[in-house]
């Protein structure tokens, strides 16, 4: 009764789970315009999409994806062998478990009409599927923990996956061996199934059992006599060989089996099989009750992110459609790291302690804003940091194993960000020419409003600006500025600028406007007095220094090699640096 209240509870969680956890796909907000995008207007246009799919010829496409990415997981398989071979042992072996023998009353008894769980090939069968996740486990630990893959971060939700399926798989097998060794076991099913009452030949059945099945009993010990045990065999025959195979045929159970045997009796008396029996349950009742809320659940997820993302290819999506897509690719992550082992800027690492930088863990933290979490400001400027930090290569997207479209997650949850409010300075640099490529794909009216808000973030922290009359005080040089200038070899170059304004005469930003003083505040010469006069507020306060195209023609023509593109580029690195030290 017990048991059986558990399992319905386990099975109640699991399905309230997976209801929630679905829901989110249509209710998370992700991306442009997903805010004025409603629940219901999603989750039809889905529909529409997934029957528009069945019933056209893209239904072609969508098997080839299930077999070849899905089944045999052949995406894996190009990245990297050993973790191809790690998935396929577990979520193959586990899969089978789960279907011949877990739910054998509904499948297999269907298939074969003469099931026993104790003869062949499903004795056999069920050891070896529940080596092959054993062994898929044991290489996620070497992989994790002795290997060390590189740029792979191991969560909490990896190290409870990993002991669940262990628990259930070890728990099955010494289920397994100790009902072997078991007296009681044994005496129950002579009971109820043998239909002898003879005391010899129970005898005779008794010592073939410990002779060849390895029962341990407290009343018969080898040597057997030949007579005995030939007695023992033909009772078996005609009594118990029609629903039990040898148990070496379990190879697994029967080599722990082999190990417990000295303490059968202790084992038998202390009711272990019983315990083991609801430890192993259990552990599998936990195991689905968790797994809509656990990582197990990207069995799921990325098997439709896969199938999704394959159909759909590179056709343009229906905002709908988009916005439901990428709130089910943070559920298909695996958290393998395979697109942190191919990112291009985690080389920032180094220099930004900001795990978020790392595209597998942005994931986590994209959940968190997708999910309404209240987050401080600290730490949403990380995510914001570590989000904007990309090169857009689109190697990410290659590689994943789940299909995930990382490239346009980025580009959407970017934006999304940029509207929160809190300026991003990465935008002041040549980061972002991606966004500026992608400008007709976001919300026009909002694409020039984190621009603003990062330039008046810096002028914030500009004391001079702040002055109506703009009058320069006689105050002493500014060396703080200087000596950040001279930690480059390049930007020092500013020094020996002597003002003949051929950088501002080549720059194209100036050729751009009438009166470029009044659009740009200092042009690029005058930009070179004011770090040579240490005027740190008029460097970081010019528009010119902002707008500046890095074309590099004013550095290629300065007769005095003056590295002005480079000099920019550095007071652009103090500039910020003085807000984020002023404000984070």
């Amino acid at each position: 009764m017990f048991l059986k209240v558990s399992l319905y509870i386990s099975l109640v969680i699991f399905l309230v789970g997976l209801i929630y956890k679905v829901s989110t796909w249509f209710r998370y907000k992700i991306g442009i315009g997903a805010e004025e995008i409603s629940t219901s207007t999603r989750f039809f246009s889905a529909l529409k999409g997934i029957l528009s799919t069945l019933f056209s010829v893209k239904i072609f496409t969508f098997m080839k994806v299930l077999i070849l990415d899905v089944l045999l997981q052949f995406r894996i398989l190009r990245e990297d062998f050993l973790r191809w071979v790690m998935h396929i042992f577990i979520y193959g072996g586990f899969m089978l478990l789960l279907l011949m023998h877990a739910l054998d009353q509904y499948i297999t008894v269907a298939i074969w009409k003469d099931y026993y769980s104790t003869v062949n090939p499903f004795m056999f069968l069920r050891n070896l599927f529940g080596v092959l996740v054993i062994v898929g486990v044991l290489i996620a630990i070497y992989r994790r923990f002795i290997l060390k893959v590189p740029r792979l971060f191991s969560n909490a939700m990896d190290i409870y996956a990993i002991l669940i399926v262990a628990v259930i798989m070890l728990s099955g097998f010494f289920l397994e061996a100790s009902k072997m060794v078991a007296y009681s076991d044994y005496k129950r099913m002579v009971d109820e199934y043998s239909g002898l009452s003879d005391p010899e030949e129970l005898k005779s059945l008794e010592a073939y059992w410990v002779k060849e099945f390895g029962t341990v009993s407290p009343n018969l010990k080898a040597p057997f006599d030949e007579k005995i045990l030939a007695k023992g065999k033909e009772l078996h025959e005609s009594s118990c060989a029609g629903c039990h195979v040898r148990p070496q045929w379990a190879f697994t159970s029967y080599g722990v089996a082999k190990i417990i045997r000295p303490i059968g009796v202790s084992i038998d008396k202390a009711h272990l099989p019983v315990l083991l029996w609801y430890i192993h349950l259990l552990a599998c009742f936990l195991g689905l009750a968790y797994l809509p809320f656990s990582k197990m659940f990207h069995i799921f997820a990325s098997s439709v992110s896969l199938l999704a993302n394959g159909v759909i290819g590179k056709e343009k999506l229906a905002p709908a459609n988009r916005a439901t897509l990428q709130a089910m690719e943070l559920d298909a992550c695996t958290h393998c790291g395979t697109c942190s082992l191919r990112c291009s800027v985690i080389m920032a690492f180094e220099e930004i302690s900001n795990r978020n930088i790392f595209p597998s863990e942005k994931i986590a933290s994209i959940k968190w804003l997708a999910s309404g979490k209240t987050l401080s400001p600290q730490t949403f400027r990380l995510i914001q940091e570590g989000v904007y930090l990309c090169s857009n290569c689109y190697r990410c997207t290659v590689v994943c194993p789940a299909g995930i479209n990382l490239q346009d997650l980025w580009f959407n949850i970017r934006e999304t960000l940029l509207q929160k409010g809190y300026p991003e300075f990465l935008l002041l640099s040549p980061l972002s020419f991606y966004r500026g490529l992608m400008k007709e794909e976001t919300v026009l009216k909002d694409y020039e409003k984190p621009l603003i808000q990062a330039r008046e973030a810096i002028l914030a922290q500009c004391d001079l600006m702040k002055r109506k009359d703009k009058v320069l005080p006689l105050a002493p040089t500014n060396r703080t500025l200087q000596s950040g200038l001279n930690l480059s070899a390049q930007a020092k170059t500013f020094s020996v600028c002597f003002g003949c304004q051929t950088c501002t005469t080549v720059c194209p930003v100036v050729g751009n406007y009438e009166n470029p003083q009044e659009a740009l505040g200092l042009l690029p010469h005058q930009i070179m007095h004011a770090a040579g006069l240490g005027l740190r507020d008029l460097a970081f306060g010019s528009n010119m220094l902002w707008d500046c195209l890095t074309c590099y023609q004013c550095q290629e023509q300065c007769p005095q090699g003056v590295h002005v593109t480079d000099v920019l580029y550095e007071l652009k690195n103090l500039a910020v640096k003085q807000v984020k030290e002023k404000t984070l």
